[in-house]
């Protein structure tokens, strides 16, 4: 197996809840995904005056910039590294696309949480999906940074470690595992942590345990934040009891 993260980057992941890779893919893609990206926005990319909303979501893409970002081979080496050989799914599109603007308003989406991994009784309610022990569905959580992103640049909130409070959470809920809301509802008990923020030049790559918790929060910026956020989803479920870190960083925290 092909080595890309160090033994101290696999111990802060494990403690920490995440490692920073920086230049995994090239600024020309960067460019190329935006370019698509601003096409979709329905603002006008010169003219300020026209981003009057401070965050617009765009869907799933599929086009050769976005897959070619996502499978760069050094990125699935980690991906070995952290989830297991042959346990995740290469990703054939990019998630959601949170854009965001400078602006005043608040965007109504900043509350910290952890993203759930399956479905519940409603599969179109994502606030009835689960997270379970075993972090079924969801190999790890990745921020994919496609524009630089400085301090005001509505950087996502790390709460560094939060993944072992949550591992203790969903201890004893077993394999049905809790709700989004459920989870969402017992953060304010949890222990205080410091927060990081996930800052970097385009091309740079967070790899999260599946339990951390982050939030968004307002740009303060002048330039449009373009983020992706999809979850490695998994080939083969994970286990409590298995060697990668995803798993030993849960089992370490029981």
């Amino acid at each position: 197996m092909q080595e890309i993260l160090t033994p101290g980057q696999i111990d802060h992941f494990i403690t920490q809840g995440f490692v920073k890779l920086q230049n995994v893919f090239s600024a020309e893609l960067a460019d190329q995904v935006r370019d698509i990206l601003w096409r979709d926005l329905g603002v006008d990319r010169n003219n300020p005056a026209t981003w009057t909303k401070p965050v617009i979501r765009l869907g799933m893409y599929q086009q050769e910039p976005f897959v070619q970002s996502a499978n760069i081979p050094s990125l699935q080496a980690a991906f070995d590294q952290l989830v297991g050989i042959g346990k995740w799914l290469p990703c054939r599109s990019m998630g959601t696309f949170p854009v965001r603007f400078p602006s005043h308003d608040d965007p109504g989406d900043t509350g910290w949480h952890v993203d759930a991994g399956f479905p519940g009784d409603n599969p179109a309610n994502y606030l009835e999906w689960r997270v379970n022990i075993h972090s079924k569905g969801c190999g790890l959580l990745m921020l994919f940074l496609y524009s630089a992103v400085s301090e005001r640049d509505a950087p996502t909130r790390i709460r560094a470690g939060s993944h072992a409070d949550v591992a203790r959470a969903l201890r004893s809920a077993g394999d049905a595992g809790l709700s989004f809301m459920e989870i969402a509802g017992m953060l304010d008990g949890m222990p205080e942590r410091e927060v990081v923020l996930a800052t970097g030049e385009a091309g740079t790559v967070y790899l999260c345990h599946p339990f951390l918790v982050h939030a968004a929060q307002p740009h303060h910026g002048i330039t449009p934040k373009f983020m992706a956020q999809p979850p490695l989803l998994l080939r083969h479920e994970l286990s409590v009891n298995g060697n990668s870190p995803v798993e030993r960083a849960i089992r370490e925290a029981l």
